[in-house]
């Protein structure tokens, strides 16, 4: 069984507005899985709970922070409800002191430096904009052996890239490779790094295109490793074509240099998330209604 954290409890409680013995019963009900959780909660506590999780914060901004001398940076993920919200100056105002707080202790996760004093703040935001803020998640990184950690935030601060070279290289590269990050969004650094079970899920999804083909299995084998090999080679940082300069590859790039990429970190506002879906047709016939 998953174990049951204390950041989870908070997020089930944020998402559903109930009690946090009631969210941890129901996080170990389910062995941990959040939106199981949230079902379970609907069928137990009936309307309280499904209208409460209709709040979700799924909208925010990402923030970057590195060290003048390039050893180390954070990244932290701070969300709203509305991406009005998202623009307001008090609630940038809490997302730039959770970014400090963070900055100023690398050895504290998101909950614990809400419980750090950070939780009385967004409490105070929640009641003052009245739509759910929170502190989603931090994560730092350390500079590899000679190297440096860079960062990069897109202009709408919906994603922000950590990235870190060892060996080698200076701030405009690392820099580089994170605004490349942020835009062609890899799923690792080199093809070794790609999980056998990703792997498993794409061959399976190519050998069912394959044998619709009606092609021998021999030929069909082949077309799934040339599909695979293709597939590595988009999703591996170093192995794409870098976007600046698309004739040259993003190893190439750092190679060239005398770099490595240790590290790479992307975060993107409310991924992952269930987004409350607006249907703004309704909404304007019901004013019309009203008037």
């Amino acid at each position: 069984m998953a174990q049951i954290t204390a950041s989870m409890v908070r997020e089930l409680r944020e998402r559903t507005g109930l009690g946090m013995m009631d969210c941890k019963k129901a996080l170990v009900e389910v062995g941990g899985d959040l939106d199981q959780a949230i079902e379970h909660l609907r069928k137990v506590s009936g309307l309280k709970a499904a209208k409460k999780a209709e709040r979700v914060a799924a909208q925010g901004v990402v923030l970057a922070r590195v060290a003048d001398d390039g050893s180390r940076g954070v990244l932290a993920e701070v969300n709203c409800e509305t991406d009005f919200v998202a623009k307001d100056e008090n609630f940038l105002a809490f997302a730039e002191q959770c970014l400090a707080a963070a900055f100023a202790d690398p050895e504290l996760d998101a909950a614990a430096l809400l419980a750090g004093g950070l939780d009385d703040r967004r409490q105070k935001l929640i009641q003052k904009i009245g739509e759910n803020v929170n502190l989603r998640r931090v994560e730092h990184f350390t500079a590899g052996a000679g190297g440096i950690v860079g960062d990069y935030v897109h202009g709408n601060r919906k994603i922000g890239v950590l990235v870190s070279l060892s060996g080698g290289g200076d701030e405009s590269l690392a820099r580089d490779v994170a605004m490349h990050v942020a835009a062609m969004n890899p799923l690792v650094v080199r093809g070794d790094d790609v999980p056998q079970e990703v792997l498993a899920k794409e061959s399976e999804i190519y050998a069912a295109q394959a044998r619709e083909s009606g092609k021998p299995e021999a030929i069909i084998e082949k077309m799934i490793t040339g599909r695979l090999r293709k597939f590595v080679a988009e999703v591996s940082l170093l192995q794409q074509p870098f976007v600046k300069n698309p004739d040259q590859s993003v190893g190439d790039l750092v190679r060239a240099a005398g770099a490595d990429v240790t590290q790479i970190l992307r975060y993107e506002a409310g991924e992952g998330m269930e987004k409350k879906q607006e249907d703004f047709a309704a909404e304007v016939a019901a004013q019309v209604k009203n008037t």
